[in-house]
């Protein structure tokens, strides 16, 4: 299953002290990840989980969460070369997301100093 992959594929998350935590404390996640293999999946690895449940929640009260990430997809999409995908190969196109997101800290940085 995908989500499980993406779950593995976490890095280590670094701590001031002690040891790195393999997996973060808890995943906020929105009505499409409402499924039992999700839950299971988040319970089998020990993480906390905030998903909203399909035909009971609302999806508001996760909305502090997803705004950063919605937010930071409106910037980089921005970038014509991003929100067209001209590019076939997936190295290519990773390489020009990571200079978007260096372009969108280098104006951050500008605009704050």
């Amino acid at each position: 299953m995908v989500f499980e992959a993406l779950l593995d594929a976490i890095p280590r998350i670094k701590q001031p002290r002690g040891a790195r935590r393999k997996r973060p404390y808890k995943v906020h996640a929105d009505k499409a990840y409402d499924f039992k293999k999700c839950r299971s999946a988040l319970w089998r690895r020990g993480i906390k989980l905030r998903i909203a449940r399909r035909g009971r929640d609302t999806s508001e009260r996760l909305g502090r969460h997803r705004w950063v990430v919605e937010r930071t997809l409106a910037w980089l999409s921005q970038m014509r070369r991003l929100r067209i995908p001209y590019e076939r190969r997936a190295d290519l196109h990773e390489a020009f997301v990571r200079l978007g997101c260096a372009l969108l800290t280098w104006n951050a940085i500008l605009r704050f100093c």
